[in-house]
């Protein structure tokens, strides 16, 4: 964690950076997120209940609500706990005008230039900033937007040029900090060449060791930060024509030895990996056959004649990209990092 922060800061020297830690930190975890994440300048996550979990344990940096707040209690926690909110509608804005906080709430006005899932449009977003101006208790206004498509600079629906240019349009002449880049957009930074300025980056994927796209994680110089490891518990042999697993998916084509592994879905893994999905068996990579149990899965240990039970499994991490099993699943390293399941027991390296 502390390393892909720092790739992210090198990336950007002169940023400062929210570490996005929400759903529990992608699933790693707050209090290691927290650790992790020391040097950051500020934390980001959209849960309520766990930015107050943050506090508790002792963070007394900035925090930023990324999806804002929804009602007044929000705004009450926001007050005591000394957050920050995006505030991305007109519903915030009322909730806003109407609230009477013991201290000036600090906000990100954020501005839809084109994901079309949160913000006020560029046409619309002056009038949005006057009305937070005019609100007493309003502090120091961000100005924040998202890129849907910040992995592929030119893409041919919604390239990021074109975003910036309507965000510099919409923000043009309105005083205060700019947040605009997500992983993607930290990684594009060098070659807009001075196009993309952010005084806040809002690294996520990245600081966990998954690539946001465009390149492996490797070559952006990231580390894994988990590994889902587990073991051989039973060996099969089975004969050409034998079939593996629920619902016969699998059938030999030739004499093969079977090694059945302890993780399965209600554990995290995606049920939905298919026949071929890449796995390291004792540092050595073969490949998942049959369909994933509750409990167990199976690979093929034809080309490794020495495993056995004991047998070392990395499922993803260290050796096996989780972005890699991810693609091979039909899914993004995001989501198996988030669906680890609480059953399986963390070590801390």
């Amino acid at each position: 964690m502390k390393h892909n922060l720092a790739r992210a800061k090198a990336c950007a020297p002169d940023s400062k950076a929210w570490a996005v830690v929400k759903a529990h930190a992608y699933g790693h975890g707050l209090e290691r997120a927290m650790r992790g994440f020391a040097e950051a300048d500020g934390l980001a996550l959209v849960e309520f209940d766990n930015g107050v979990r943050l506090r508790e344990l002792g963070w007394s940096k900035p925090m930023l609500m990324l999806e804002g707040f929804f009602d007044a209690a929000d705004l009450q926690t926001m007050d005591h706990y000394q957050l920050n909110g995006a505030v991305h509608c007109e519903e915030q804005l009322a909730l806003l005008e109407a609230a009477r906080p013991a201290r000036k709430l600090d906000v990100h006005l954020k501005m839809n230039t084109g994901m079309n899932r949160l913000g006020f449009k560029p046409e619309a977003f002056r009038a949005a900033y006057a009305r937070l101006r005019a609100i007493p208790h309003v502090g120091e206004i961000t100005l924040m937007t998202h890129f849907a498509n910040a992995d592929e600079a030119a893409h041919a629906c919604l390239p990021i040029r074109e975003q910036i240019r309507r965000f510099k349009l919409g923000a043009d002449g309105l005083a205060g900090p700019l947040s605009l880049s997500n992983s993607a957009g930290i990684f594009q930074m060098d070659a807009l060449d001075g196009e993309l300025v952010s005084d806040w980056i809002r690294p996520g994927v990245m600081l966990y060791g998954g690539t946001p796209g465009g390149k492996s994680a490797e070559e952006f110089g990231l580390l894994p930060t988990m590994t889902l490891a587990s073991e051989i518990i039973g060996v099969q042999q089975i004969e050409a024509g034998d079939y593996v697993g629920y619902g016969s998916r699998f059938q030999a084509a030739g004499s093969m030895r079977i090694g059945v592994v302890a993780c399965g879905y209600a554990d995290g893994y995606p049920r939905h990996a298919p026949v071929d999905t890449p796995v390291l068996v004792d540092g050595v990579r073969t490949r998942i056959v049959g369909r994933v149990s509750m409990d167990m899965l199976t690979v093929d240990l034809t080309p490794l004649p020495q495993a056995r039970v004991g047998s070392r499994v990395v499922l993803w991490g260290e050796g096996m990209p989780i972005d890699e099993v991810a693609t091979a699943a039909g899914t993004i390293g995001y989501e198996l990092m988030c669906a680890l399941a609480p059953r399986v027991p963390v070590v801390e390296g």
